[in-house]
């Protein structure tokens, strides 16, 4: 019969996720609900008991807010100590977490919770694949006058920047060129391309354009939140953004920790703006892009025991700030006439 990475049979599970209509199996999300759970597995791709992949419908790519999830493998850290890798990509938009358990008697089981999001990206998926089926929506959103935010959540040491960030294939290098591709047609010869960089360290925003500047939010007469003297580069190809970004990514702020030894220790923002030019109010803002780097949230036990009271600092305001944008994330799912931005520097 099967057995699992621990030598212990396992029998096949049946789905039970199969049937549920598209906003119960949206609800199985962690953003407050509880995963179905089920003992046992069936055969599969990983070493434990996997049940069978479920067909789920694809995702729409306009939905106004999309949750997507990347699997990272196991870092080099993790294989030394002999950790076992428990989450396995099931589908297209499905994931178990085949969790070990011991039972009273001492029997060893597992138990798997099953999650479904808009995209699961397996730990094969490229960069390309990721922004095929998150960014690239964006880009095309924006040139038709709306604003649009990617940004990417995790632990500390979760990859975030090498999916958003990285120099040579992040998420923001491919929406680039994409961008120069389409401004380049005649119905957009009247839009320049411009990018402005910052990072929100602690509760203060500095401009990693202009030597990490000290920047000030400040709200206009219709309550929309402006970042005084923020400056703004116009850029006319993906090699001139390119060099934008590696300028300011040399000035963002970052630590080691016991989860990772180049952590982000700001949230860093990096904005694409479309501004025409030829109207005659002067320059306007026809589309934002935003690209938003988080900083890791982290518990106190993965800062490790050397941590130092700034660093304690850092890990509390960055769960407080990502604590704010998940409660302004709830209400525009919600459709609130409200949003709760102000709790946050990072939410305004």
């Amino acid at each position: 019969g099967l057995v699992n990475a621990y030598g212990i049979p396992v029998r096949p599970t049946t789905s039970h996720g199969a049937k549920r209509s598209a906003s119960d199996r949206r609800s199985l999300a962690p953003a407050g609900a509880r995963p179905t759970t089920s003992r046992g597995g069936g055969r599969g791709e990983s070493s434990f008991g996997l049940a069978p992949r479920e067909k789920t419908p694809p995702s729409n790519l306009h939905d106004k807010i999309r949750v997507c999830v990347r699997k990272r493998p196991l870092s080099t850290k993790e294989k030394d100590r002999g950790d076992k890798d428990i989450v396995v990509a099931t589908g297209a938009r499905s994931l178990s977490v085949m969790e070990p358990k011991v039972k009273v008697d001492l029997t060893k089981y597992i138990e798997e919770s099953r999650f479904v999001f808009d995209e699961v990206f397996s730990e094969n998926a490229t960069n390309t694949q990721v922004y095929e089926r998150t960014a690239k929506p964006l880009v095309e959103y924006i040139f038709g006058g709306g604003n649009a935010t990617c940004f990417a959540y995790g632990q500390t040491g979760s990859g975030k920047t090498y999916t958003m960030l990285d120099a040579h294939n992040g998420l923001y290098i491919q929406a680039a060129d994409d961008l120069f591709t389409m401004a380049a047609r005649p119905e957009n010869s009247h839009l320049k391309v411009h990018v402005s960089f910052y990072e929100i360290y602690l509760t203060n925003l500095f401009d990693l354009l202009a030597n990490r500047a000290k920047l000030n939010a400040r709200e206009d007469a219709n309550q929309n939140v402006c970042i005084q003297g923020l400056r703004e580069v116009l850029v006319q190809s993906s090699d001139d953004l390119l060099s934008v970004f590696e300028y300011g990514n040399n000035c963002r702020s970052t630590g080691s920790t016991g989860a990772n030894s180049d952590s982000s220790r700001s949230h860093a923002i990096l904005q694409i703006s479309l501004r025409d030019n030829t109207s005659q109010r002067g320059s306007v803002v026809r589309g934002k892009l935003s690209f938003i780097d988080l900083a890791g949230n982290e518990r106190g036990a993965d800062r490790g025991d050397r941590a130092d009271k700034q660093t304690m600092m850092e890990g509390a305001e960055i769960n407080k700030s990502l604590l704010a944008l998940k409660e302004c994330i709830r209400a525009l799912d919600l459709n609130k006439k409200h949003q709760p931005f102000r709790q946050s520097k990072l939410t305004q």
